[in-house]
């Protein structure tokens, strides 16, 4: 809890810094982070790889029903949903991401990259390598975070109240142990179950608008305990209890 605050005041600083000396508006790099750290502004247009990884991160401030692509490539939906980040966050809503922006996810995120509310742990309860699923270790691994991040979003927008994962990557021998559905989306490392408060049906209704394709709650089959949410990338709703 120290780092994460040490970090976030540093950002603060250094933007406020970059302000000063009317830096902000053409330096595409706040500070050095040590998950990732961007060396441009982003902007509708860009390509590349450093693109894809802000689409990681900004994936869950999306609209309703929309699922954001990680393509690389920073079009309308990449605009839209950096919008609504910095909405999310009090900065200046313009689309575009620089050093404020950049500044703010640093602060959001640990070395491992994982956003500074959730952690691998809570997403593997099954074994720590991540193997034995239905994608390779690491893509499992990828998939999980990705997850994450839009977790962190809908946290954000419940009002920063925490959010509970019960379950999240399977190996198939952890997914027949608790009986899941042979073609879970747990097996890929893209699904988590929640539990607790707010209530299933809260969840259940919030996800629609953090990009999870898939949202199974109470109403639907065995989901009368938990709210499940994934990141296929085709809509799959049903939480008919509560209105889904």
């Amino acid at each position: 809890m120290l780092r994460r605050t040490v970090r976030l005041l540093l950002s603060v600083l250094l933007v406020a810094a970059g302000a000063i000396g009317g830096t902000v508006a053409t330096a595409g790099t706040a500070h050095a982070d040590e998950c990732y750290t961007w060396g441009r502004t982003l902007s509708q247009g860009t390509s590349g790889a450093d693109v894809t990884q802000l689409q990681i991160r900004v994936a869950g401030h999306v609209a309703y029903g929309e699922i954001l692509a990680y393509d690389g490539d920073f079009g309308p939906a990449t605009k839209a949903a950096v919008t609504r980040f910095q909405q999310a966050y009090g900065l200046a809503a313009d689309g575009v991401a620089g050093p404020a922006t950049f500044s703010k996810l640093y602060s959001l995120q640990d070395a491992d990259c994982t956003p500074i509310h959730f952690t691998y742990g809570e997403l593997n309860d099954c074994n720590s390598t991540w193997s034995g699923g239905a994608v390779s270790a690491a893509t499992a691994k990828e998939n999980a975070k990705r997850v994450m991040w839009k977790l962190e979003a809908m946290r954000k927008a419940l009002g920063s109240v925490p959010i509970n994962v019960s379950s999240g990557f399977r190996s198939y021998s952890c997914n027949s142990a608790v009986g899941g559905a042979s073609n879970s989306r747990h097996l890929y490392g893209d699904a988590a179950d929640l539990t607790g408060s707010p209530s299933l049906c809260t969840l259940a209704q919030r996800a629609r608008y953090h990009g999870f394709g898939g949202i199974f709650g109470p109403g639907y089959p065995g989901h009368s305990d938990h709210t499940h949410v994934d990141g296929r990338t085709s809509r799959a709703w049903s939480a008919s209890n509560c209105g889904i």
